[in-house]
């Protein structure tokens, strides 16, 4: 899984164009037309037309503070049955995990099951020797990116053919590797920070942290069906995934993805930016460890989960066709940002 937060460059130098002169400057059409047209009338029609750009299916829900929840919809939820996509489908969120798995960490911290001053090598000492600085690796590094641990999916023992079936295998992809920095020296996105993270758990708990994150945050939060994995979730309330020149469905294949619905990713955030998800000692400490907003990306499924304190509204957005050597993702953040300025807009009318 990988984080595509970042916002998109190209987008500052399309406003630049006008003032160069002597520079040559590639920018791809697709993302060109993609952008530049005037938004259309309506979210309904920014999702039809981002079909022309080459995604089966769509989802968008828009949470605006003091307004009903609007769910919005396009294309296939699955290609193969002519299935019209469905906006409370379930849906593999991938690394917007990763803000449930820091607040129940921050949990355990708060309730002093956990340290953050915790060493890495305190915790797990049969990877002592196998995590290059280990004792000086901290529980707040690893949330924080800053610990130095290559992430898994960069080993060359990785493979998007033999994906490791659970976080240990994951995990062994990472050892004995060197570190990509010297601990709190850089900052690097690793998913196997939060592969660790969660076994920890697992091993401080006694049970499947999912259960804990379940318990006493979802349920509180009045989500029920919210899965850990496509190996418990029921598979035909799941959203299909597609990539690009593949005809197979990808919504079976495991990649250790959460699976939630937009509402359950959006009742969730709105929760953890109002301050309502956590009580005032561990949003403390959550302010201080991780972000409050996150994106997703496994094969067949993109997501971008935000919020905008400006207007007090939460947009979640799914998209189910992907393709890592081509501009989908770009594509998928240029409809997030054209749907972001609808959804600003409707609330000025």
């Amino acid at each position: 899984m990988k984080d595509k937060s970042k916002t998109i460059k190209f987008l500052r130098i399309l406003g630049a164009i006008a003032g160069i002169s002597s520079a040559v400057i590639f920018v791809p059409w697709s993302l060109v037309f993609a952008w530049l047209p005037p938004l259309t009338n309506s979210i309904d029609e920014e999702l039809n037309r981002a079909l022309e750009q080459g995604f089966d299916g769509a989802i968008v829900y828009v949470d605006k503070g003091g307004e009903a929840p609007q769910r919005y919809s396009a294309g296939y939820h699955d290609r193969a049955l002519k299935t019209p996509a469905d906006p409370d489908a379930l849906f593999k969120i991938a690394s917007i995990g990763k803000l449930y798995v820091a607040a129940a960490t921050v949990k355990l911290v708060n309730e002093q099951k956990l340290s953050l001053d915790g060493t890495l090598a305190e915790y797990f000492p049969d990877l002592k020797d196998r995590i290059e600085n280990s004792e000086s690796i901290t529980l707040r590094m690893m949330l924080r990116h800053r610990s130095g641990i290559p992430n898994y999916i960069d080993s060359p023992r990785f493979s998007w053919d033999e994906l490791p079936q659970n976080d240990r295998e994951a995990i062994e992809l990472a050892l004995d590797l060197p570190a990509s920095f010297a601990p709190d020296s850089d900052y690097e996105y690793s998913n196997t920070n939060y592969m660790l993270l969660a076994e920890l758990m697992d091993k401080t708990l006694g049970y499947n942290h999912f259960e804990y994150i379940r318990q006493t945050m979802l349920k509180p939060l009045g989500i029920t069906n919210m899965y850990n994995s496509i190996r418990e979730a029921p598979v035909g309330e799941v959203m299909s995934g597609y990539y690009v020149g593949i005809e197979d469905d990808l919504k079976q294949n495991y990649y250790g993805s959460m699976i939630a619905t937009a509402q359950n990713v959006a009742v969730f955030l709105r929760a953890l930016n109002d301050g309502s998800l956590l009580n005032e000692k561990e949003q403390a400490i959550y302010k201080d460890v991780y972000k409050f907003e996150h994106t997703g990306l496994v094969p067949g499924y993109q997501s971008i989960a935000r919020y905008d304190s400006e207007t007090d509204t939460v947009i979640i957005q799914f998209t189910n066709t992907t393709n890592f050597q081509g501009y989908n993702w770009e594509l998928s953040e240029i409809l997030y940002s054209r749907i972001s300025k609808l959804a600003a807009a409707q609330g000025d009318q």
